[in-house]
């Protein structure tokens, strides 16, 4: 592949992790009474419930525009492995465990984004940070 083609899917691939985060930010700002309750369940306090939210959409949003993409890929990764350990990790529960394996491959996806770069069509290499 060309390096067009490249900086095509790796703009792509931004696109398609960010707006996962994206979805879910906005899904928790919509069912938050609900989410705080599903925190609580599992023995997180409710009021975290904000910082994951920004998390989540900020993180979005830095990943689709590329910017300080390999650190936010980094931190986003962690975030996944965290959330998969606390809220997934009943691994008799066969839709846990899916959940728990979805969150592991969004953070191998994130991880090769961090290995590889956000490639040319983004802010990072407008500034000289590819």
């Amino acid at each position: 592949m060309d390096e067009t083609g490249e900086n095509s899917v790796l703009l792509v691939a931004r696109f398609l992790l960010g707006s996962l985060f994206l979805w879910s930010g906005i899904g928790q700002i919509q069912g938050y009474d609900e989410t705080a309750i599903f925190l609580t369940r599992h023995g997180v306090i409710g009021s975290l419930l904000p910082l994951a939210i920004f998390i989540e959409l900020v993180g979005a949003v830095l990943i689709i525009a590329g910017y300080r993409t390999r650190w936010v890929c980094l931190g986003l990764a962690g975030f996944c492995v965290v959330t998969a350990l606390l809220f997934h990790a009943n691994f008799a529960d066969r839709a846990q465990m899916f959940h728990f394996l979805k969150n592991a491959a969004i953070a191998g996806g994130l991880l090769a984004l961090y290995v590889t770069g956000p490639g040319r069509l983004s802010v990072d290499s407008m500034e000289g940070r590819s």
